[in-house]
C-alpha cells in the first residue's frame, strides 16, 4: 500500500475529529485540506518510525495550533449574569485539554498515543483528559430533543444524556414527531439519527427545524463515512454508533461550546 493511499484511509476520521475541535465543517475540512498538502510537500513531516495515524494527527494539530485564532479561549463579550455560567463553558474546553478529551473520547486514541500526538508525557496527557472531563461535567445543563426511531438507542441516548445532568424534553421517532415537539418545548440541542426506519430523513427534519430554530445537531449513525465524503450536505458533528459515555460527552460539550460562543459574539455585535 503507498503512502498516500494508507493516509486516505485515515482522512476520514481526521476530518470528523477536526470538525468537532473547530466546530464547523467548513473550517475542519480546511485544517484537514492544508494537513493533507504539507504532507504532500514535505512527506518528512510525517515521522517515518511511527504510527502513521497519530504522525498525520499530529502534523494536523501542529497546523491547527499554528494559527494564532486557535492559541487561546476566547472570553470576550462576557458580561452581567451570563458570565459565571459561559466562562465556565468556555473553560471546559481550553486547548489541551479539549485536544486531548477529544482524541481519547472521539477517536479512540490511548494514552501513549495521545501524548505522541501532543508531544507530552504520558502522566501529562492523563491529566490533561482528567481536566477535561472535570471541567465538562461542570456545564450549563439544556434541554434536548432526540430523534431516534430504535427504542432500545433512544433509551440508552436519554440515560447518558441525562448522566450528563441534560434533560430530553422528547424523544421523536418520524420527520414529523419531531418538528411537533419543537413546537412544545424549544431545545437547546437535538440529538438525530440520520435514517429513519420508516424512511423519514434525520437530516430533513433537522434542517426543516433549523429554519425556525437556531440550535446545535449532533448526528448519530452506524456508518459515519458515508457521511464524511467531502460531498454535502454532511453535518458537523457526527457520533457513531455504538456510541459511549466518553464520547457522547466529547461531541455534546463541543457542541454546546460552539453555539454559546457563536451567541454570544452575535450578542456583542449588536450592543
Amino acid at each position: 500500500m503507498s503512502i498516500s493511499q494508507a493516509i486516505l484511509r485515515h482522512v476520514p476520521y481526521l476530518r470528523r475529529f477536526a470538525r468537532a475541535l473547530s466546530g464547523s465543517r467548513e473550517g475542519g475540512d480546511a485544517y484537514v485540506l492544508a494537513t493533507l498538502e504539507t504532507a504532500v510537500a514535505d512527506p518528512t513531516r510525517l515521522v517515518a518510525d511511527e504510527d502513521l495515524k497519530i504522525s498525520l494527527y499530529r502534523l494536523f494539530l501542529e497546523i491547527w495550533t499554528s494559527s494564532p485564532i486557535n492559541a487561546h479561549t476566547d472570553h470576550s463579550g462576557l458580561a452581567g449574569e451570563d458570565e459565571t455560567g459561559a466562562r465556565r463553558n468556555l473553560d471546559a474546553i481550553s486547548l489541551q485539554p479539549r485536544i486531548a478529551f477529544l482524541l481519547h473520547a472521539l477517536e479512540g486514541f490511548s494514552l501513549g498515543e495521545i501524548a505522541r500526538a501532543l508531544a507530552v508525557t504520558e502522566a501529562r496527557a492523563a491529566a490533561l483528559i482528567d481536566t477535561a472531563s472535570a471541567e465538562i461535567a461542570g456545564q450549563l445543563a439544556t434541554d434536548v430533543l432526540i430523534i431516534e426511531d430504535e427504542p432500545l438507542i433512544a433509551l440508552d441516548l436519554r440515560g447518558l444524556v441525562e448522566e450528563l445532568g441534560h434533560r430530553v424534553v422528547a424523544v421523536a421517532r418520524t420527520h414529523k414527531e419531531a418538528v411537533d415537539a419543537i413546537s412544545k418545548t424549544p431545545p437547546g440541542l437535538i440529538l438525530a439519527d440520520i435514517q429513519l426506519a420508516d424512511g423519514s430523513s434525520g437530516l430533513a427534519a433537522v434542517n426543516e427545524i433549523l429554519g425556525s430554530l437556531s440550535t446545535p445537531v449532533i448526528f448519530v449513525t452506524a456508518y459515519p463515512e458515508r457521511f464524511l465524503t467531502g460531498e454535502p450536505p454532511e453535518p458537523a458533528f457526527l457520533i457513531a454508533k455504538p456510541f459511549s459515555v466518553d464520547s457522547l460527552k466529547a461531541i455534546i460539550s463541543q457542541a454546546l461550546f460552539f453555539d454559546r460562543r457563536s451567541h454570544l459574539k452575535h450578542n456583542d455585535k449588536h450592543k
